[in-house]
């Protein structure tokens, strides 16, 4: 529904995040099986969620993210890899054309990498160093947030695209962001709650020692 322009701008700029990804992700960690498995895991089963999605017109779907789990889990770097792999997958699935990959791979993948890592940068420093804040602040509040962002984020390239008016957009499109985030909310913060208290080496932004010590 773009124009050829911005679907080769958004292979050039997806190609450029791409590979400072792929050249400053902490490969090392995947060394480990579990570590390993866990991050193939999350790419099938987001693979298996982004599939599940509704819509209100045509190029105007919208979907869970898991993307503030995948990096709080594995790191920006590598969370953004695989949430490519996962826009793989639902282009081979038939949700969008082989063109559209890096648009999508971008404006879902990445920007939601982007705004989770950058709420849990900014707050984590503000906020009480404790298993609670952690959970309730990164896992429920954070991921709420990302993708409120994400969908702000979408309704305003649409427009600036010339896909859809703006007003149609704010106000037929961008609400259902506010009601995917309480499940987005949910899930999440319930899936960091198990990771960090029966597998917090999953984890990588949780330190036992910075969130448990002297509590």
């Amino acid at each position: 529904m773009l124009g050829e322009e911005w679907y080769w701008a958004a292979w050039v700029v997806w190609l450029l995040f791409f590979a400072r990804s792929v050249w400053r992700a902490p490969w090392g960690r995947l060394k480990d099986s579990e570590q390993l498995n866990l991050w193939l895991g999350m790419i099938v089963l987001l693979t298996l969620i982004w599939s599940l999605k509704a819509g209100v017109k045509p190029g105007l779907g919208f979907h869970l993210l898991g993307a503030t789990v995948f990096t709080l889990s594995c790191g920006p770097h590598l969370a953004f890899i695989g949430l490519s792999l996962v826009t793989v997958g639902i282009t081979l699935n038939g949700a969008g054309g082989p063109l559209a990959f890096a648009a999508n791979a971008l404006l879902l993948g990445g920007l939601g990498v982007t705004f989770s890592q950058l709420f849990y940068r900014f707050l984590s420093p503000l906020l009480p160093r404790h298993f609670f804040v952690y959970i309730f602040v990164n896992g429920f509040f954070g991921s709420a947030l990302t993708i409120i962002g994400v969908g702000f984020s979408v309704t305003l390239f649409l427009a600036v695209a010339g896909v859809y008016e703006w007003e149609y957009l704010i106000s037929e499109y961008f609400p259902y962001f506010f009601l995917l985030a309480f499940s987005e909310a949910w899930l999440s913060g319930m899936v960091m709650t198990l990771f960090v208290v029966y597998r917090p080496n999953w984890v990588i932004t949780f330190d036992d020692s910075r969130y448990l010590a002297d509590k």
